[in-house]
């Protein structure tokens, strides 16, 4: 990337790392943030939205959050599901390490947080809750989801805030169209969607 992204693989602004308050899995936390990660300064509304809207994740298994950032969505995974496994993916080295120490300073030990290639072939997931970064464009996007999303197990749901002017549409279509999955409009609100795509019944 010629400048620098929340996509970047590694930030090249000042880390200028710092705390903040927010509430997940129905907890008071304090965490670390950092520039050059999404959304630094708070919760935003989508993956907000996205939290309130899906159902408690399976107890057991292999869990992923696609685009984790500082690390919201996996952190609320591993506390619900404290004997699951959450793989915390992400291109970003900054916002991995902040998901890291997020876990440790929650006493969270079922986290992965790691780059998209050192999350084993042979994983499927049991649930994957992701705010994609739909800033990197339409082809990179769709790469990346037709890389994850296959790999949901049988009778799994992945779950997606998208933003209504950055595409929920045409998403929502191409997913059905595209990649062959049972989509469907879970939540509408504050300029956001929520939608949910599984495996197609034979």
């Amino acid at each position: 990337m010629g400048s620098d992204h929340y996509f970047s693989a590694s930030p090249r602004s000042n880390a200028s790392t710092r705390t903040i308050s927010v509430r997940l899995a129905g907890r008071d936390l304090e965490l670390s943030t950092a520039a050059g990660v999404f959304s630094p300064e708070h919760l935003d509304q989508g993956t907000s939205l996205l939290l309130d809207t899906v159902p408690a994740p399976p107890a057991t298994g292999d869990l992923l959050d696609l685009g984790t950032g500082w690390g919201p969505i996996a952190l609320s995974l591993a506390l619900q599901a404290p004997e699951a496994t959450v793989w915390a993916v992400d291109v970003n080295e900054r916002a991995l390490d902040l998901v890291r120490r997020n876990a440790a300073r929650l006493g969270l030990t079922n986290i992965n947080a790691v780059l998209p290639s050192d999350v084993p072939d042979g994983v499927a997931f049991g649930t994957i809750w992701s705010n994609p970064p739909i800033r990197v464009g339409k082809q990179e996007l769709h790469a990346m989801l037709e890389l994850w999303l296959p790999r949901l197990a049988d009778d799994a749901t992945a779950w997606l805030v998208v933003a209504k002017h950055l595409g929920a549409e045409s998403l929502q279509r191409w997913l059905g169209d595209g990649l062959g999955l049972d989509v469907e409009r879970a939540a509408n609100s504050k300029g956001f969607r929520v939608l949910t795509a599984g495996r197609r019944a034979a």
